[in-house]
């Protein structure tokens, strides 16, 4: 499938799938949307020392750069798993422009290293951040009961329905610890439903720039005395 690189809306690269017309991030600000989506309603709410971060869709590597980079801001530990069925090829990581947009030229080498470290061998790429790719489908996950957090980045539901049901979100439930958070860009209501199905605590929030709403779901099993 042919794959180009586009600039989204403020400034920042991105993946275009042309089969699909479907773009790895949005554009409206590649990096705004992951910042907006995966930050600030993800990993700020956690508020750990030490957060485990699964991400479904490691993609370009945008959502584990910006959280390498915010894990030492904050003085915290990541253990971070990325699983991705169709790994970014460096053709493609040579014209991503992250680093210069984030202004991160110090973490250059980190970012390389995350993409040229072995699949399924976890790597310490700084004292502050860990890192595991996975290379296979979603629905062969197998952990149980080891992820504080989940970035859900897939392909929207337009082009891989399959990816946004309910047996993926079991799958994420059973993935995650009690009280574990789960943050994804999507907000249809099928996508709400299926997270409620599997037992999700599901609530709506403001979107990224381009989107009204954005999903969060929580993992509640545990009973209040």
């Amino acid at each position: 499938m042919k794959r180009t690189i586009v600039t989204t809306a403020d400034g920042s690269s991105t993946i275009h799938l042309d089969a699909w017309n479907e773009h790895y991030h949005s554009t409206h600000g590649a990096i705004q949307e992951a910042y907006h989506v995966f930050v600030d309603q993800g990993l700020t709410v956690s508020k750990k020392n030490n957060i485990s971060i699964l991400e479904i869709g490691f993609g370009t590597g945008l959502n584990a750069l910006i959280t390498l980079l915010e894990a030492k801001a904050r003085g915290i530990e990541i253990d971070y798993t990325g699983v991705e069925k169709f790994p970014v090829v460096s053709a493609e990581l040579d014209q991503l422009n992250y680093i210069s947009e984030l202004k991160a030229e110090e973490f250059r080498e980190f970012f390389l290293q995350m993409h040229a470290v072995p699949w399924e061998l976890e790597t310490q790429i700084t004292p502050y951040f860990r890192l595991c790719k996975q290379q296979k489908d979603f629905k062969d996950i197998e952990e149980i009961a080891i992820f504080d957090l989940v970035y859900f980045d897939a392909f929207g539901a337009r082009v891989q329905p399959e990816l946004w049901t309910e047996e993926i979100f079991r799958t994420m439930f059973k993935a995650m610890k009690d009280d574990g958070i789960l943050v994804t860009y999507a907000a249809k209501g099928s996508v709400r439903r299926a997270m409620h199905a599997v037992g999700f605590q599901v609530e709506r929030l403001p979107g990224p720039p381009g989107k009204r709403e954005m999903l969060r779901a929580i993992k509640k099993i545990h009973i209040d005395n």
